[in-house]
């Protein structure tokens, strides 16, 4: 658990932006995320870091926990370790972009 912790908390820690997704492979509407941040990615490249935590695996317990992930999809965008946005369901890879075009241009508040 430590160690995808302390993994967890580098990622989100850097200054570049980082889009975690907080999923479940059960789950119809993760299922449909996944290739609408496979496309974001292709668009953005370096620009975002986009990180998936599975809410099923007990490692992430502590990370789930701290966040309060209730619903899954849940996505949360973070520069610098503090959460800039926050959303769960399923949202277009054009919304997505708005919102990460949006914040490397000033904060956004949860």
């Amino acid at each position: 658990m430590k160690d995808f912790d302390e993994t967890f908390r580098k990622q989100i820690g850097k200054e570049g932006l980082t889009l975690v997704d907080f999923f479940a492979t059960w789950c119809g509407p993760c299922k449909a995320m996944h290739p609408i941040l496979t496309q974001l990615k292709e668009k953005l490249g370096d620009q975002v870091h986009i990180m998936k935590v599975d809410v099923d695996l007990p490692e992430h317990g502590n990370v789930i926990s701290h966040y309060n992930i209730a619903s899954v999809p849940t996505l949360i965008l973070f520069r610098a370790g503090k959460a800039l946005w926050r959303g769960s369901g399923v949202v277009s890879a054009e919304y997505l972009k708005g919102i990460i075009e949006q914040a490397r241009r000033e904060p956004i508040k949860c």
